[in-house]
């Protein structure tokens, strides 16, 4: 475990369906995020970022999923070598979760003040007061208004921004060391989305929480996060500093997600699109994933899959094209 991250992942991967006829889902993922750091996930939808958060709580159903291969290590603790039982005085405590809509997340029948009351009585003894004090506690730090008087209140008496600030609340409950964010403000409108990624700076700085936000808005991305993982059909294909990422990014399909973001002054020009589609889990054998829909192309992108090459600074991307171009190297990651 190198000193500075929270979490690290190295060689994941992660099939579904029977043994025999099992599909290949992740493949290979790696990355690290840094003890207070944010860290954007991006991709397609089937691109796996998804499941790479799944695993790292364990909540990948079993059957039919399971990871068959790599390790995930918080805080020094390899979490796939834990016994299933001990993960949930991890989930929530050390790391929380928080999804795109909360309406799916929180019990429609239970008053909001109830519901992240028992999330707290989950990881702490104490009594129904000091319970009471610290959700009203919780509500203000996500800018609830009048949170005494919320309490009673259901979750479809919420706006939709004011749910995911609940949801917010609850994962912040036991301070967590890491914050996932799968696609938290997909279902809002630009205007509360704007409030939602205030609320997560603010807390990242005030609580010092680390966050991996899963997304595939590169706009919200760019906003809120120091680095950038970049998915394809189970693979990393690129990771860098957000800047970098956004100035130079060198892998065919990174530079694809980016032209394709709608310009403010982009006059008559017709939006780019990437052709085709991501390919379905496990029918790719070999080569480089995004083959099929490259322009940059190579008969060796066809037969070999590329390593993950070392570009300048920080940036490294799975493209023998560009590499070769750039001069760039393989380099190993830290063990």
């Amino acid at each position: 475990m190198m000193k500075g991250n929270v979490l690290e992942i190295r060689d994941l991967h992660v099939e579904f369906g029977p043994k025999d006829r099992a599909i290949q889902v992740l493949n290979g993922v790696s990355f690290d995020i840094p003890q207070g750091g944010a860290v954007g996930l991006v991709g397609e939808s089937g691109s796996g970022k998804s499941v790479t958060s799944l695993a790292t709580m364990r909540l990948i159903p079993s059957p039919p999923g399971r990871v068959t291969k790599g390790t995930i290590t918080f805080n020094g603790t390899d979490l796939l070598a834990l016994p299933l039982g001990k993960m949930p005085d991890i989930r929530g405590r050390d790391i929380a979760m928080i999804f795109q809509e909360p309406m799916s997340s929180l019990n429609p029948v239970m008053k909001i003040g109830d519901q992240i009351g028992e999330a707290i009585m989950l990881h702490e003894n104490i009594d129904r007061r000091a319970r009471r004090a610290k959700v009203i506690e919780m509500l203000k730090l996500v800018g609830i208004p009048n949170p005494e008087g919320r309490l009673d209140s259901y979750p479809h008496q919420f706006s939709g921004g004011m749910r995911q600030r609940v949801m917010i609340a609850m994962a912040l409950l036991c301070r967590p060391k890491l914050l996932i964010a799968d696609e938290p403000t997909t279902a809002l409108d630009v205007t509360i989305q704007a409030q939602v990624l205030e609320l997560m700076k603010d807390i990242r700085a005030r609580l010092g929480t680390a966050i991996l936000l899963i997304s595939h808005d590169l706009g919200v991305v760019a906003d809120l996060c120091d680095s950038v993982v970049v998915m394809y059909a189970g693979h990393v294909v690129e990771i860098g500093a957000t800047e970098e990422i956004f100035d130079t990014p060198r892998h065919p399909y990174t530079r694809g997600l980016l032209a394709s973001i709608p310009r403010l002054h982009g006059g008559e020009e017709r939006l780019f699109q990437i052709p085709g589609s991501v390919p379905v889990p496990g029918t790719i054998k070999k080569g480089c994933p995004f083959y099929s829909r490259c322009g940059m192309r190579i008969d060796r992108c066809r037969t070999e899959m590329p390593p993950m090459f070392d570009f300048d600074g920080s940036q490294r991307a799975a493209c023998w094209v560009t590499a070769a171009e750039a001069h760039a190297h393989v380099k190993e990651p830290a063990q």
